[in-house]
């Protein structure tokens, strides 16, 4: 799982070093890198595995193909995919693109959600925090835990 929250600065060359927690995260499951598009919730980059993003590719499938509803998710998050490799020190090196859109300059944060991560400019990701915290608080009634059947471990 990707879990906690990371700041690196990107360096002169516009490359950014990747936690090694989420790097072996990625290894362990045969990847090399990391999938990135532009969220469409936040001014944030979302983080996913190739497999992840072939779940939701297949997800976009499933809608009729000529509606226009999956040419809109189809060309907002696939033809907005980069495909980032890790360099031989761990770093990725993100498009002007993916950076603009989270208005990124000089620091990332890393942060991870679980089966997928986000990277966010650190001061815009703080004042998402507040009000995630409040609203998650405000909603904690719907999180419930799933319970075992009888037998099962």
């Amino acid at each position: 799982m990707f879990l906690s929250s990371f700041e690196n600065k990107i360096d002169k060359k516009g490359r950014v070093s990747v936690p090694a927690t989420f790097r072996s995260h990625l290894n362990s499951m045969g990847y090399n890198g990391f999938i990135s598009y532009p969220s469409f919730n936040h001014p944030a980059l979302e983080g996913c595995s190739q497999d992840r993003i072939e779940k939701l590719s297949n997800t976009i499938d499933t809608l009729n193909p000529f509606e226009e509803k999956r040419d809109f998710f189809a060309t907002s998050i696939l033809s907005d995919s980069e495909n980032l490799q890790f360099d031989t020190e761990g770093r990725v090196s993100l498009s002007d693109k993916l950076l603009n859109h989270a208005n990124i300059k000089n620091n990332i944060l890393f942060v991870g959600l679980g089966k997928t991560f986000q990277i966010w400019e650190p001061k815009n990701f703080e004042k998402f925090k507040v009000v995630a915290r409040k609203k998650a608080f405000l909603n904690r009634s719907n999180l419930k835990w799933e319970t075992k059947q009888k037998g099962e471990l």
